[in-house]
């Protein structure tokens, strides 16, 4: 087994690698920047190393300094937990260049899955539904990319081929504003990308958000533990996610997931990936997939017992997956809530000093967080500081669980989240399910598309 894995990454993903390495008995090495000496797997790590200042371009974004790290700790691999570097091809393939174990896929293959239009390529070659679109790049021909906006059908939606969290994409609903929205779009992508190609795709109107789960070896074999709902969205960021999603069948599951899985084998796929789907009118559309494990994924592991995490430092150790697809059980509901430091009404962050804490318990509630009383959340990072996950044998118990944990919950010193969180568990429209990824903003009096 691995000996010891440097966790690239804080905060609560951070601690939910730590805790997974010393259930199999890993040594950890946790970096950290100048802003972080308190955080909570800092202080319980078996070794730690400040990489740089509080700027995450000079510590967690820094790939020489990272190696580094695990160079002189002896490290046997390096797990990039999400966001940071975890999608980095060029960070993936300097971790194995250097000698050691990137706990994730291989380069070649994140920069598969990283070019929307190369993905999906793949994804079609697969059999893996996808969205009508331009199947490929855009050019400068006006003519040929009004003729194609023609075959797909408008409203459209053209989108960066680097982009991802939202950036990098505009709906055109006419042929008029065609031109100048592709010019427009290609523009953003450069500055925010580097990468100013471009793609068509329909734009659905009212469509959910549904993901898939996978697990592969990257030795012929890959698993899927079902589907999760994201559809509560603000700004394309996630905010209450859920598993499995409403109004899924059995059946549509499992011909979903195989199509996933089969993808997986094609491309060689190795570690925990997600396979993010547009879902409308009982059908799926691919539109990308994310090479490292989610924010979400505890509400997967409530409802099939598997542990994500564990399952990816065996496949880095070069072990084949350790269940079988007819061993994964689906059992049960369960829900997660982000819980971030900001304003419940503007969203703007809210870092400072945690004067008062009190975590909720109980049957069926799962937090999970790297925050304490007196600890002091910083300015620096993703206003994200924890997840409050709850789990029932049926989605209303779930819900119900979820009231009380948010009411048991208490973060003082700083703004959150909870507010907002307990109106959408009070919102009725969400306890029937099915809500599609346009409702919380339109509830919240945003807007939307």
């Amino acid at each position: 087994m691995l000996k010891k894995v440097l966790i690239a990454n804080r905060g609560e993903i951070a601690l939910r690698i730590l805790r997974a390495c010393k259930e199999l008995g890993i040594k950890t090495v946790a970096v950290h920047s100048t802003a972080d000496e308190s955080l909570k797997h800092v202080l319980l790590a078996d070794e730690t190393i400040c990489i740089g200042k509080a700027s995450a371009t000079e510590s967690y974004l820094n790939i020489p300094r990272i190696i580094a790290a695990a160079e002189v700790t002896n490290a046997d691999a390096i797990h990039p937990g999400y966001g940071f570097l975890a999608e980095n091809a060029s960070f993936a393939d300097a971790v194995e260049r250097s000698g050691f174990i990137f706990i994730g896929p291989k380069a070649d293959t994140i920069n598969l899955m990283g070019d929307k239009v190369s993905a999906i390529k793949s994804m079609k070659a697969a059999g893996v539904p996808c969205v009508p679109g331009s199947d490929g790049p855009v050019g400068d021909d006006e003519v040929a990319n009004k003729a194609t906006a023609k075959r797909i059908g408008y409203p459209i939606i053209v989108k960066a081929a680097g982009g991802g969290g939202g950036r990098g994409m505009r709906v055109v609903r006419n042929e008029a504003e065609l031109t100048a929205s592709i010019a427009m779009t290609k523009g953003e992508a450069g500055a925010a990308f580097g990468n100013d190609m471009v793609y068509m795709e329909k734009f659905l109107e009212n469509p959910r958000h549904v993901e898939i789960q996978v697990l592969a070896d990257g030795q012929g074999n890959a698993i899927h533990l079902g589907e999760r709902d994201c559809s509560m969205q603000r700004r394309h960021q996630k905010v209450v996610e859920e598993a499995p999603a409403p109004s899924i069948s059995k059946e549509m599951r499992a011909k979903i997931g195989a199509r996933c899985c089969q993808a997986c084998i094609e491309i060689g796929y190795r570690g925990a990936g997600t396979f993010e789907f547009l879902f409308e009118d009982g059908e799926f559309y691919f539109i990308e997939m994310n090479t490292r494990i989610q924010v979400e994924h505890p509400v997967s592991e409530m409802i099939t017992g598997i542990d994500l995490i564990k399952e990816q430092l065996r496949i880095a150790d070069g072990q084949k997956l350790s269940i079988t697809q007819d061993q994964v059980q689906v059992r049960g509901h369960a829900i997660e809530c982000r819980i971030n430091a900001e304003d419940p009404d503007t969203f703007i962050p809210s870092p400072g000093k945690i004067n008062l804490f009190h975590s909720p318990g109980g049957l069926g509630v799962r937090w999970d967080s790297h925050i304490y009383t007196d600890y002091s959340v910083p300015p620096f990072y993703d206003s994200m500081i924890g997840k409050l996950i709850t789990y029932g044998e049926t989605r209303e118990v779930a819900i119900a669980r979820m009231r009380h944990a948010l009411d048991e919950l208490v973060i003082g010193g700083i703004k959150t989240n909870i507010p907002l969180q307990k109106r959408i568990m009070a919102d009725e429209n969400f306890a029937k399910g099915g809500a599609n990824i346009h409702y919380l903003e339109k509830k919240l009096g945003l807007g939307g598309h």
